[in-house]
């Protein structure tokens, strides 16, 4: 959704339109770094944590700044600000190792001349757990954004399945959450597929049996036509059985499925069985599964655990949440400091029949959301210029923009319809 929500939740990323200056690594950091780095989201070495540095700063300089500019694991290039200088990002860095304890200046000297060996090595032999540890480890170590962990034969199962040359297709492209070669485009194509082979490997599976099993489909189809002329009853029968099983178990799968872009849009996606709600961001087809800062966006379960229920949407009370300071959305992503303009002015439409009129509050709106969010794409801000039905909701458009998808869906009749009409009794109807 365009101009969604600023701060509903999650890690905002620090994405500052302004580089700070060079000179301040401070400065730098925390106006792009802290986001991550202060609260370790997506395995992020956390400001000031000497055992998450030390091994790093082990490695060299030259290598933490390689990291830093080209971006590694779950981590962007330059943090996701393209406009940050060489210089700026370098001193980011001298801070934070500062902070853990370390010295930028000693650490450089010695690794600069190991850095470049260990790439080759990796490169060149192809081996799989290297490239694992380099660019994949931040996602499938933690199972973040629904990456199979690894060494989880539950969740590799159904993709060793699907063969090897499915799965190389995937990680060398991208597939849902999951950027092209793990976001890191410096890997070769050898490379990635070494790690494919590593992670499978741990699943308890094998490279070969997977290829077999990608090559069995082809070969196979051509079989059962023979049995099938021989004995039609037999299998005609046999399929019966499995179908209310395999009804069950097709349900199961599908609830980690991420939503297909088609789905995004229709009416009351909020209104699906629990294990579909609440999805990670990189499967909600809400966010933008292409930007890095997606996957480290804190999983809604776990966001939402200690804020207010409710009994409709997402099961939080969002209103409540802001009034008892659960939560605080951010205004400006560049000014930590800016106040929202909170507008207090209630709409009231008057409805047709007994359904009570509906109350539109800008105030818990406006709370959150900036004025932009809603004027002028969504709603023309004139006096009888929108033309609002329930059917137009239902398609997504107007208040059915936010309503269905991150905000309680349409089965709530009366948290809008909350005016009460003073409607006429049968015997003044009559007359």
């Amino acid at each position: 959704m365009r101009n969604s929500m600023r701060g509903v939740l999650g890690v905002v990323m620090a994405m500052a339109a302004v580089p700070a200056l060079a000179a301040d690594g401070k400065a730098v950091y925390e106006g792009n770094c802290i986001a991550c780095h202060a609260s370790g989201v997506a395995g992020a070495p956390k400001l000031g944590d000497a055992a998450a540095w030390g091994p790093r700063v082990k490695g060299g300089t030259a290598a933490l700044y390689q990291s830093a500019l080209k971006g590694k694991g779950g981590m962007p290039a330059k943090g996701g600000n393209a406009k940050l200088s060489d210089t700026d990002v370098k001193a980011a860095v001298d801070f934070m190792v500062a902070q853990a304890g370390g010295k930028a200046d000693k650490a450089a000297e010695k690794p600069a001349e190991k850095a470049p060996e260990k790439p080759a090595a990796a490169g060149g032999g192809g081996e799989g757990k290297d490239v694992f540890d380099k660019a994949c480890v931040a996602c499938h170590g933690s199972g973040v954004a629904g990456a199979p962990k690894l060494g989880d034969a539950a969740a590799w199962g159904p993709r060793v399945k699907g063969g090897t040359a499915a799965l190389y297709q995937s990680a060398l492209k991208g597939k849902g959450g999951m950027p092209a070669k793990g976001g890191n485009p410096t890997l070769s194509d050898a490379q990635v597929k070494a790690a494919v082979d590593f992670m499978v490997a741990q699943a308890g599976g094998g490279a070969k049996p997977a290829e077999k099993a990608a090559a069995a489909p082809a070969t196979e189809p051509a079989k059962p036509a023979a049995p099938a002329a021989e004995k039609p009853s037999a299998p005609a029968a046999e399929p019966a059985k499995p179908s209310a099983p395999a009804a069950a178990a097709a349900a199961r799968p599908a609830a980690a499925e991420p939503i297909s872009s088609s789905e995004v849009n229709t009416f009351n996606r909020l209104l699906r069985p629990a294990s579909k709600r609440n999805l990670p961001a990189m499967e909600s087809g809400i966010h933008d599964p292409a930007n890095d800062g997606t996957a480290l966006l804190q999983p809604p379960l776990q966001a939402f655990n200690n804020l207010p229920r409710s009994t409709a949407g997402t099961y939080v009370n969002w209103v409540q949440a802001l009034e008892q300071n659960k939560i605080a959305p951010r205004y400006d992503k560049a000014d930590p400091k800016a106040q929202p303009v909170v507008m207090d002015l209630n709409i009231v439409r008057e409805v047709k029949g007994s359904m009570p009129d509906v109350v539109y509050p800008h105030k818990q709106h406006t709370e959150w959301l900036d004025c932009s969010n809603c004027h002028p794409a969504i709603f023309i801000p004139q006096k009888g210029a929108n033309q609002i039905s329930m059917a137009a909701i239902m398609l997504g458009e107007k208040c059915g923009v936010c309503h269905g998808k991150v905000a309680f869906p349409i089965s709530e009749c009366r948290l809008c319809h909350s005016k009460k009409k003073d409607l006429p009794t049968q015997t003044g109807a009559a007359k």
